[in-house]
């Protein structure tokens, strides 16, 4: 089993899927664009800046995971010809921690956020607030969209760097 192309190949997926946050983000400031040209309520005016907003978080989690990630690539050539028992000790305690955080994060707060974001559109009839909500809830969709990909990749690497670790004892 060759670690390292497993290892890279993660890396080199985890790439193509952080693109997709910077391509969601690009499609948020195109409509904010379009808002802003062509909107004529005031709710498409509202929506100018939130959904500003949620592109520009979108292209920045985007390119500062897309440079993480790519930078891997190497350090885990560095760290496998150095020493392939630490790097599977320290890939293991990264994927566990990251796994973690997932389910806190992504699978907990993010739904919670959207919940509430949605009761929030019932309540407040401002168009502001609403775009503000209704902006958020679509930004974490794609987050969670996203997100939920990446976990199942992370957790498929895991399961790998397991064998790996059991082929070494």
């Amino acid at each position: 089993m060759d670690l390292l192309k497993i290892s890279t190949d993660w890396a080199k997926a985890e790439l193509v899927s952080t693109s997709f946050f910077i391509i969601a983000g690009l499609v948020f400031v195109m409509c904010s664009f379009g808002f802003w040209q062509f909107g004529k309520t005031d709710l498409a005016k509202a929506y100018i800046i939130p959904i500003l907003v949620a592109g520009a978080f979108l292209m920045t989690v985007g390119f500062g995971l897309f440079f993480t990630n790519k930078g891997r690539i190497t350090q885990f050539e560095t760290a496998y010809n150095e020493d392939v028992s630490a790097f599977v000790a320290s890939e293991m305690a990264r994927t566990e921690s990251t796994l973690k955080e997932y389910k806190t994060v992504v699978f907990t707060a993010i739904p919670f956020i959207i919940m509430a974001c949605g009761l929030a559109i019932f309540l407040v009839n401002t168009p502001g607030w609403r775009a503000g909500m209704i902006s958020t809830i679509a930004m974490l969709s794609v987050i969670l969209l996203i997100d939920g990909l990446a976990y199942a990749r992370i957790a498929d690497y895991q399961q790998e760097l397991i064998k790996v670790e059991q082929e070494l004892k």
